[in-house]
């Protein structure tokens, strides 16, 4: 009777492990090797931050420096709670949430979108993210740009890109936008602290048209933000 449980026990412990693995992978592992040595490397990261008892949607560890490039009124409050995060600490996700149509669509072409506009393209490009381990397309300011801000290269000079699995994004906007778009519940701090500044942070996935129009503005802000200057009052 005792081995019988045993038995069921392990292949009830194996079986979980199994579906956690393929659930991680199956929401793009960012940079990290979509391997099972990956899979135990951000386990143990997530321990660790567990025992740190980090608060993401807290944005008072993000400094409150350097120049605002989001418009006036442009990033209101979020309405409704905030999404549910999945349980590992990389990949970065939300679960997904429901979006309109339109919105979808706009969303699947929104890096494209910005670096093919006249305003942009002078300062902006789209190549594979590189933080998402070529997974999937992302902005990238051009090294020759005159006006770049010095910690452009942090990121590796990415600027924003989408997860298409959820419609999440992660964005290096200036310290003092990230801590608005925190604190107006649009998203939160990324959580591993050692891999990237503080103000490379994920936005929530928009729901609607409207609240693309809010990621919209957030993307801009991280443009000008990388650029180092305002680059242009249109937008896609």
């Amino acid at each position: 009777m005792v081995s019988n449980w045993i038995i069921a026990a392990s292949t009830a412990a194996v079986l979980a492990f199994y579906y956690d693995f393929k659930s991680w992978q199956s929401y793009g592992t960012g940079g990290t090797p979509p391997t099972l040595q990956g899979y135990l490397k951000i386990r143990r990261w997530g321990l660790y931050l567990l025992y740190k008892r980090q608060n993401l949607l807290d944005p008072s560890p993000i400094p409150d420096t350097g120049v605002s490039y989001i418009k006036p009124g442009k990033v209101p409050e979020r309405p409704g709670l905030p999404p549910s995060i999945t349980r590992w600490t990389l990949p970065q996700r939300q679960y997904p949430q429901p979006i309109t149509k339109g919105a979808l669509t706009e969303l699947n072409n929104l890096m494209q979108t910005f670096a093919s506009t006249a305003s942009y393209s002078e300062y902006i490009e789209t190549r594979s993210s590189k933080t998402e381990g070529g997974t999937g397309p992302a902005i990238y300011v051009k090294p020759n740009v005159k006006t770049i801000n010095p910690v452009a290269h942090k990121i590796f000079y990415e600027v924003a890109h989408v997860h298409p699995k959820e419609n999440s994004l992660h964005v290096y906007v200036s310290p003092k936008d990230a801590k608005t778009i925190v604190s107006r519940g649009w998203g939160q701090r990324f959580p591993v602290t050692w891999l990237a500044p503080p103000s490379w942070i994920m936005v929530y996935a928009p729901r609607n048209e409207r609240e693309l129009e809010v990621v919209k503005e957030i993307v801009r802000a991280a443009i000008c933000h990388a650029v180092g200057m305002e680059v242009s009052d249109v937008k896609p």
